[in-house]
């Protein structure tokens, strides 16, 4: 029985998108993990997801991938995800189902990387930002020019305080990272993930949840297949500063903590795919 499973909350606002699944999973998660495996199989088949070759998705143990042979280049090559027992793994599996255009895009692209450079001591900088993003991204959804400004400009006040009202109307966050939604089974005021900026119309924010959802897998899909990612793309988000995510942020005053939130400037247009 692995209790972290158990500490998942799927009343939290950036788990509700993904609650009805990842329930289900946790459940058989719980009974330990040749049931969580076979659960999880059963959703792939059904949902006939593939990999960034077209692979059909499944998943595997961890001890099945081959000795010697890359994560990602062994998911491209057989479409099979080396999977442990753990909340690490538990949220990328969730996010194959939740975003999988967006999880087949980073594969392919890894692949391609791996490929062309082989497997060294150091990813590089493409890998590295590729590797950001499936661990840590937040998809920051945005139909106003002047608050994709104020995240890249770490005006904290005008996007969380005078830009409040606009939050599920003009723009909006969505974990995608999942070592950021491991993090915050146990959240706290630090936590921060790596915003990408995502244009989307007005119209956007009447669509419902699921809509929305395949709105940015679409959307992100394509910009990660043709930008050149770098690690300086992304814009630091405090995921408890979003509205509606931390009771204690109704009060401006949380955002006075400026070693959560802090000053500071990035250089106009570092923030690929933004608004």
């Amino acid at each position: 029985m692995h209790d972290e499973f158990g500490e998942i909350d799927w009343t939290q606002p950036w788990l509700r998108p993904i609650a009805s699944r990842g329930a289900r999973w946790q459940a058989a998660a719980l009974d330990g993990s040749a049931r969580y495996l076979t659960r999880l199989n059963a959703d792939a088949s059904e949902a006939a997801l593939v990999t960034g070759r077209g692979e059909r998705l499944a998943f595997i143990a961890q001890e099945a991938l081959p000795e010697g042979e890359s994560y990602e280049a062994h998911i491209a090559r057989t479409g099979r995800v080396p999977t442990r027992h753990n909340l690490h793994d538990f949220f990328n599996g969730l996010m194959w189902f939740a975003y999988p255009r967006i999880k087949a895009a980073l594969n392919a692209r890894q692949a391609d990387q791996i490929d062309a450079l082989g497997i060294g001591p150091t990813r590089g900088g493409v890998r590295d930002a590729l590797t950001l993003f499936d661990e840590n991204a937040v998809l920051f959804a945005c139909a106003d020019a002047s608050l994709a400004d104020a995240l890249r400009r770490f005006d904290w006040r005008a996007l969380f305080v005078d830009g409040r009202a606009s939050w599920g109307t003009r723009c909006e966050a969505r974990i995608f990272g999942h070592a950021l939604l491991e993090k915050l089974v146990a959240p706290y005021k630090a936590c921060t993930g790596h915003a990408w900026i995502v244009e989307v119309p007005a119209a956007y924010f009447s669509l419902d949840d699921e809509a929305r959802r395949a709105t940015l897998d679409d959307l992100v899909c394509q910009s990660v297949i043709a930008t050149p990612l770098a690690s300086r793309a992304f814009a630091p988000l405090p995921v408890l500063g979003v509205p509606g995510w931390c009771d204690a942020n109704a009060d401006a005053a949380f955002y006075d903590d400026t070693s959560v939130f802090r000053a500071g400037r990035r250089v106009a247009g570092s923030a690929e795919g933004a608004c």
